[in-house]
């Protein structure tokens, strides 16, 4: 007699069954949607304005958008770092600012021009190097202190510029500007390159172990080992950095170092951090998220205008978008 093979059909359709009813689940619970906050916004509104406008998805707007969103991604990475360490960099756009006019202001002296962006990348470290010493070693609240370099890189910026703009005339930054590989432009390749290296560094390196430790539980991290104060400074010191990256890119874009500070870079960077899902309260690093929010709110500015909606909305549309994140921020998984 041969033998009779058991029936297997019943239980793999059961597993089958169960795991797409599991899938299901997780969706309909808070936490996904809180987790995933920045691709789900930002593939909703790509599918909204694709359908509202016809010109939302034309290839000349995608590249303009990420020519837009390339400052605002190095700052939101920049970001990253400081929110991770369960700190906040007020000062961000102001550093940006100062970064701007040391550049601008060396360039109008007939320095060459790569030392001149030396120039201005050290300006804006001055900041971030502040920043850090005193919140590391002068034990002054983060929100305190970075109000304060806010303020004091401002005036620096219009003391020195006697508020004007300076114009920068340069065949470098005229390459940056119009450059591109294939159809993607040079400041997106840079802001590409500085989400990757940030990436590399956030989760492949110790450093990146310790910025997390440090914003986990200062104290177990000091216990273990970690020079705690050291990651606060160097963290800001990346901050500020960065922010001189994105200086010269702006004076690229605009053709002249502004010394008027954008406050709405400073709200911008910190809404898509939020968006990504990094924690304010620390410990949890994202670098993937926080690029994805800067494309969210560029994507949002960009749509709201090609359907000739008044400037005056779009803070309010951006400023929705962020108190729904920071509620969705109460679902997320420990």
């Amino acid at each position: 007699m041969p033998k009779t093979l058991p029936v297997v059909t019943s239980n793999v359709t059961t597993r089958q069954k169960s795991g797409i009813g599991s899938a299901l689940g997780q969706v309909r619970q808070l936490s996904f949607w809180a987790e995933n906050a920045a691709p789900i916004g930002l593939i909703a509104l790509v599918i909204v304005f694709g359908i509202l406008s016809p010109v939302f998805l034309t290839l000349g707007n995608i590249q303009s958008m990420l020519i837009a969103a390339s400052i605002l991604v190095i700052l939101s990475v920049a970001q990253s770092f400081v929110i991770t360490t369960g700190g906040i960099d007020l000062s961000i756009s102001a550093t940006m600012t100062l970064g701007a006019v040391g550049f601008g202001l060396a360039y109008q002296a007939n320095i060459n021009f790569w030392l001149s962006v030396i120039i201005g990348l050290a300006s804006a470290c001055l900041v971030g190097l502040v920043n850090g010493v005193l919140i590391a070693k002068g034990k002054v609240t983060d929100f305190i202190v970075t109000l304060g370099t806010l303020s004091a890189a401002t005036g620096l910026a219009l003391i020195l510029t006697t508020g004007k703009p300076i114009v920068v005339s340069s065949p470098e930054l005229l390459i940056l500007t119009t450059g591109t590989i294939g159809f993607i432009g040079y400041p997106v390749i840079i802001a590409a390159a500085v989400g990757a290296i940030a990436a590399f560094v956030m989760f492949r390196t110790r450093f990146g172990l310790h910025v997390q430790a440090v914003g986990g539980s200062e104290e177990a991290s000091v216990a273990n080992g970690v020079r705690a104060g050291r990651v606060r400074i160097a963290v800001y010191l990346i901050c500020a950095f960065l922010a001189g990256v994105g200086a010269i890119l702006l004076v690229a874009r605009i053709g002249a170092a502004e010394p008027a500070i954008n406050t709405g870079y400073l709200l911008n960077s910190i809404a898509a951090v939020v968006l990504g899902g990094v924690s304010l309260t620390g410990g949890r690093g994202k670098i993937f998220g926080p690029i994805l929010g800067a494309l969210l709110l560029t994507a949002l500015a960009n749509g709201l205008t090609l359907m000739s909606v008044s400037p005056f909305y779009q803070p309010l549309a951006v400023g929705f978008v962020v108190v729904l994140a920071a509620l969705l921020t109460r679902f997320r998984k420990k």
